[in-house]
């Protein structure tokens, strides 16, 4: 495994952290819907920088989604299907932190953010060819 796939690799690992933090506090605690949008934002967020890392496309260090799938859209068309999701998801990354940018996303936008995410990584794992192993609360 090369330097970059090692990177990628631990990307990978933390996005799972954010994924499954989100698929938990959705399933006990789904009031609070802002910190799970977050994380769901973050878990892409890394999902992307992973897949990116692997490809050798630089990148800025940034929380901007869309500017992140545009590059992995550049690489592999395949990622566009996650462009509208990725504008919803946009302003969960630093405004939703703050009292007074507090947006709560609707169920049907958070179940949509956790399949997605979930969809993205494999995606990344896949064309990758490697196999990251997560907790299965994820799957639940």
């Amino acid at each position: 495994m090369n330097e970059q796939v090692k990177q990628s690799v631990q990307w990978l690992v933390k996005g799972d952290h954010d994924l499954g933090t989100a698929k938990i506090t959705f399933l006990h605690i789904p009031e609070f819907s802002d910190t799970v949008g977050f994380h769901c934002q973050q878990a892409f967020e890394k999902y992307l920088k992973a897949y990116l890392i692997a490809l050798s496309v630089s990148f800025k260090y940034t929380h901007d989604l869309v500017y992140l799938l545009e590059l992995v859209i550049s690489q592999d068309m395949e990622f566009k299907k996650y462009y509208e999701l990725c504008l919803e998801l946009q302003g969960y990354a630093v405004e939703i932190r703050y009292p007074d940018g507090i947006n709560f996303p609707s169920t049907e936008l958070i179940e949509q953010s956790i399949k997605g995410a979930k969809e993205c990584r494999n995606s990344v794992c896949s064309r990758l060819g490697i196999k990251v192993e997560y907790n299965p609360i994820m799957d639940s």
